[in-house]
C-alpha cells in the first residue's frame, strides 16, 4: 500500500502552473517528479479539479532559475504584491490580493504547515523567514480555502516545504560562487529504510553585498552583505509496512544564524541617480544578527480503509538584534531624507559631508526575542453517501506566543567620515515591554462531489486573548513589575466556500466566497481586520497546456495599518490605525504550454495581474506613514495596476537554457490619487533572470546564472527611510552534484 499524507494545516486548494508532487509516507519526492496527483487536507485529485485558486511552485519550477531569494520566486504567482528591501529577499514583504505587504505579517507563514513567523499572533512581522535555497516547494494559498490555515485569511497563506527524505540513500550539493564574493553552498544526504528513514541539510552563503558605503579613502567602511548558517535534521520511524494501520513518528530540528549588514537609510533621488549602490557613511556598523531554531514531532496515523489523521507539536525560538541608525539631533533619519534641505545639518552629518558633536547621531538596539509554541492535529474521513463522495477534515489548534523587547540606543558623533561611539545606553532604555498571545482555534473542511460539481464549504473559529505589558525604561529586569498593562481578547467564526464544475475533461469553472479576518495586535485599540472575498473564473488543462484566469474582489469592512520601523516615518511602533472601507479587485492570469521544435523541448509559461481597483473607500487622519490623510478614492500605496511575468526555456539532452522577464507597472509609495508626484511614485521596471544548464553526466552538472541580466538601474522602495535600489546584475556560477 502506498500511503499519502497531508501537510498539516496546508492548502484546501491547489493550481499547479508548473510542477506538481505527492509526498508520500516516508516523505519522499524525487527531485523533478511531475507527478498526476496532489494530495492535500486529505483531497486526492487532479490539480485541474481543485476548487479555488492556489498555486505551487514545484522542484521544476525552482531548478529551472536556481533562485535563492524567495521574492524572485513569488513572482511566478499571479495576485501576490512584493516589495523589495535588501536586493536580496532576506526579510521580505509580500502581500497577497491587497492585503499590505510590510513585512509579510498580513499573510499567514507557515514552513510544512506550522505557522513559521516570529510570533504568529502576537508580533507577526516576519524579521525571520526560512532560507529559500532549503525549500523543495512553495504553496501560495488564495480563496475560501484559506480558512484552513487561519488566522489570517483576508489575503491568504504561504507555505513553505522543505526538502522531504529522498527513497534511497543519496545526497545532493550545489555550490556556486558569484560577484562581491558569494559563496553559497546548499548540501543535503539522507536515506529511507523500510522502518527508519533521515536526512541531514545544510545551507551556507556569504556575500560582501553590491552596495558600498562612504568612508575615506582606502579605508574599508565594512560589508553591505550576509553570512547564513542554516541547518536541518529529519528522522522519521514508521511501523511495519505489512501492518494493516500505518503508524509514523517523524522529527525535524532545525537551527539557523544570519548576520546581514543592512540599513533602513536609504538615499535622496538625486543621490540615488548618480550613484544607487551608494550608502552614506552614518549606516557604517548598521546589522542585523539573528538567531532560530525549530522543533517539531509528528504523529502520523492511516488506515486501509477511509480515515487517516496526524498530530504535530512545535517550538520555535527566534532571538535578534538589529543595531541601526534611528536619528540625528533628534530627528527622524525618514525625514531628514524627505526634506534634506530643512535638515541640512542633519543630512551632512548622515552623509560625512560635516563633523558632527558627541551623541549627534542615535543607533538603537532594536533587541527582541521570540517564541511560539503550540499543537496542531487534524483527522480526515472519506465517505459515500448516496452519489455523492464526501471528504471532511477537521483540526484545531492550541497556540502561544510572545515578543519580548529591550532596546537602548548608543551615541556616536561623525568624524572625518567615521562614526565614533560616544555613549552607550542603558538595556531597555528606548522599548521594555513585552506582548503574548493565546489563541484556540478549530476548523472544519468539507469536500463534497456530486456528479460534475465539486463543493468546498468550510468555517474556522478563532479564540485570541493578547497581552501587552510595558515596563518602565528605568527597570530593565522589571522588579517593579508593569507601568501599565492593556489585554484584548477577540472571537471570530470565519466561514467560506468554493465550488467547481466540470464542463468537460478540459475545462472549469469555479468561484467561491469567504470571510477576510486578521486579529488586531496585543493592547490594540483599533478593530480587528474583515472583509468579504470573492473570486469566479475558469481553468484548462489538457495535459499539455494550460490556462487559468479568475477575477478577485476584496471588499473590506476595515483595513488596518500598523505602524513598524519597516513602514518608514516617525509614528509611535505598534500603533495601529482603522483603515474603514477599501475594495480591492482584479484578475488573475497564468498559462503554461511546452512545445518541441524537433528535439528540443521549449517550455513557454506567463503570469499577470491587473488590479483594476485598489482604493479607500471614505475620508479619515492617520499618522500611519504609508497613509497619511486618506480621501475617498486614495488608492492604496505599493500595488501597481499590472504585474506581468514570462519565462521561456530550450532543453534538449544534456543542455538547457531559461530566461524570465518580469514586469512591475509603476505605483505609488503613499496613499493618494489623481497625477502621480515624482517623489512618491515607484516607476515600472522590466528585470530579467537567466540560467544555463550543462548536464555532464546523470550526476554532475554546471551552471551559469544572471540575475537582473541587463543590470536594470531601479528605485525598489521609498521606504522605510529614503530611496532604496534592486540589486545590480550578479553572475554567478556553480557546480550541481546528486547521487
Amino acid at each position: 500500500m502506498s500511503h499519502q499524507i497531508t501537510l498539516k494545516g496546508t492548502l484546501s486548494a491547489l493550481l499547479l502552473t508548473t510542477s506538481c508532487f505527492t509526498l508520500q509516507a516516508q516523505g519522499k519526492a524525487p527531485a523533478g517528479d511531475i507527478l498526476d496527483e496532489v494530495t492535500i487536507i486529505g483531497h486526492r485529485r487532479k490539480p485541474a479539479d481543485v476548487p479555488g485558486s492556489a498555486h505551487v511552485v514545484g522542484q521544476e519550477a525552482l531548478q529551472a532559475l536556481l533562485q535563492s531569494d524567495v521574492m524572485r520566486v513569488l513572482r511566478t504567482v499571479p495576485g501576490v504584491y512584493l516589495q523589495e528591501e535588501d536586493g536580496y529577499g532576506l526579510r521580505p514583504n509580500i502581500g497577497i490580493r491587497g492585503s499590505g505587504l510590510d513585512r509579510s505579517a498580513r499573510v499567514a507563514l507557515l514552513e510544512d504547515g506550522v505557522l513559521i513567523a516570529p510570533a504568529p499572533y502576537a508580533a507577526p512581522s516576519a524579521y525571520y523567514f526560512p532560507t529559500q535555497r532549503r525549500m523543495y516547494a512553495l504553496e501560495v494559498l488564495k480563496g475560501p480555502s484559506s480558512i484552513a490555515v487561519g488566522p489570517k485569511t483576508t489575503g491568504g497563506a504561504v507555505n513553505l516545504i522543505s526538502t522531504p527524505i529522498p527513497d534511497e540513500l543519496g545526497g545532493y550539493a550545489d555550490l556556486r560562487v558569484g560577484q562581491n564574493r558569494a559563496l553559497d553552498a546548499h548540501a543535503h544526504v539522507g536515506d529511507a529504510g523500510r522502518r527508519f528513514s533521515w536526512l541531514v541539510e545544510t545551507v551556507q552563503a556569504v556575500s560582501d553585498g553590491f552596495k558600498t558605503i562612504d568612508g575615506p579613502t582606502n579605508f574599508d567602511q565594512g560589508s553591505t552583505g550576509y553570512d547564513i548558517q542554516d541547518y536541518m535534521v529529519k528522522l522519521q520511524f514508521d511501523s511495519d509496512p505489512a501492518a494493516a494501520l500505518y503508524q509514523s513518528l517523524r522529527l525535524k530540528a532545525g537551527f539557523t544564524d544570519q548576520v546581514s549588514d543592512e540599513t533602513y537609510l536609504g538615499l535622496t533621488e538625486d543621490d540615488f541617480w548618480q550613484n544607487p549602490t551608494r550608502r552614506y557613511a552614518a549606516s557604517a556598523g548598521d546589522v542585523f544578527e539573528g538567531e532560530h531554531d525549530q522543533i517539531q514531532a509528528s504523529y502520523v496515523i492511516e488506515s486501509e480503509s477511509n480515515w487517516r489523521g496526524s498530530v504535530t507539536a512545535y517550538r520555535n525560538n527566534f532571538k535578534r538584534d538589529w543595531f541601526k541608525l534611528q536619528s540625528v539631533n533628534g530627528t527622524g533619519i525618514s525625514s531628514v531624507l524627505n526634506d534634506p534641505v530643512s535638515y541640512a545639518t542633519e543630512f551632512a552629518y548622515l552623509t560625512g559631508a560635516s563633523n558632527s558633536p558627541d551623541d549627534a547621531i542615535f543607533k538603537r538596539h532594536n533587541n527582541r526575542e521570540y517564541y511560539s509554541q503550540g499543537i496542531q492535529a487534524e483527522i480526515t474521513w472519506d465517505m459515500n453517501l448516496g452519489d455523492a463522495d464526501l471528504t471532511l477534515t477537521s483540526g484545531v489548534r492550541l497556540h502561544e506566543d510572545e515578543e519580548d523587547r529591550l532596546q537602548r540606543e548608543d551615541g556616536f558623533r561623525m568624524e572625518d567620515s567615521l562614526m565614533i561611539l560616544t555613549s552607550e545606553g542603558a538595556p531597555g532604555s528606548q522599548s521594555n515591554r513585552v506582548s503574548n498571545a493565546e489563541a484556540r482555534s478549530i476548523f472544519v473542511d468539507t469536500e463534497i462531489g456530486i456528479g460534475k460539481w465539486t463543493f468546498t464549504p468550510g468555517a474556522r473559529f478563532e479564540e485570541i486573548d493578547m497581552e501587552r505589558l510595558d515596563f518602565a525604561t528605568d527597570d530593565p529586569s522589571r522588579l517593579n513589575g508593569p507601568t501599565r498593562v492593556r489585554t484584548n481578547s477577540v472571537s471570530v467564526v470565519i466561514p467560506g466556500v468554493g465550488a467547481l464544475y466540470q464542463l468537460n475533461n478540459n475545462w472549469r469553472i469555479l468561484g467561491g466566497v469567504h470571510k477576510g479576518f486578521n486579529p488586531p495586535a496585543p493592547g490594540s485599540s483599533a478593530n480587528e481586520e474583515e472583509s468579504v472575498n470573492i473570486e469566479f473564473g475558469t481553468r484548462f488543462d489538457n495535459g499539455q497546456a494550460s490556462l487559468e484566469a479568475i477575477w478577485f474582489r476584496n471588499d473590506y469592512d476595515n483595513l488596518v495599518g500598523t505602524v513598524t520601523a519597516s513602514t518608514g516615518g516617525d509614528g509611535q511602533i505598534g500603533d495601529q490605525f482603522d483603515g474603514g472601507e477599501v475594495i480591492v479587485q482584479g484578475l488573475e492570469l497564468s498559462a503554461a504550454f511546452s512545445p518541441t521544435l524537433g528535439s528540443i523541448d521549449i517550455p513557454l509559461g506567463i503570469q499577470y495581474t491587473w488590479t483594476a481597483e485598489a482604493e479607500f473607500q471614505n475620508s479619515f487622519d492617520s499618522d500611519f506613514d504609508p497613509w497619511g490623510d486618506v480621501e475617498a478614492g486614495d488608492e492604496l500605496p505599493y500595488i501597481p495596476k499590472h504585474q506581468l511575468r514570462a519565462t521561456a526555456g530550450l532543453a534538449k539532452g544534456d543542455w538547457g537554457i531559461n530566461v524570465a522577464a518580469n514586469y512591475v507597472g509603476k505605483m505609488r509609495a503613499t496613499a493618494g490619487q489623481g497625477t502621480l508626484i515624482p517623489a512618491d511614485v515607484i516607476q515600472s521596471r522590466m528585470v530579467w533572470d537567466f540560467v544555463a544548464r550543462w548536464n555532464w553526466s546523470d550526476t554532475l552538472s554546471t551552471y551559469f546564472k544572471v540575475d537582473n541580466l541587463f543590470d536594470e538601474i531601479y528605485i525598489a522602495s521609498r521606504r522605510p527611510s529614503g530611496v532604496r535600489p534592486g540589486l545590480e546584475r550578479t553572475a554567478y556560477v556553480g557546480v550541481t552534484l546528486n547521487l
